[in-house]
């Protein structure tokens, strides 16, 4: 499966709007990370996601 997410950083009152394969992981990593725009919204909270079968290129 692939997912199309949507984050919210309350300390920025700031959405984020993201992809990935691994939803889990990558809200973690989203939480855990030291450096990038997300680092900075810690804590990050899931708000909305979509799962597709497969990644499409456009």
């Amino acid at each position: 499966m692939y997912y199309c997410y949507i984050i919210y950083s309350q300390k920025l009152d700031k959405f984020y709007i993201g992809s990935t394969g691994d939803l889990e992981g990558r809200l973690q990593r989203h939480n855990t990370s030291n450096k990038g725009f997300t680092s900075t919204g810690k804590p990050w909270k899931l708000k909305y996601f979509e799962a597709f079968e497969e990644k499409v290129m456009q």
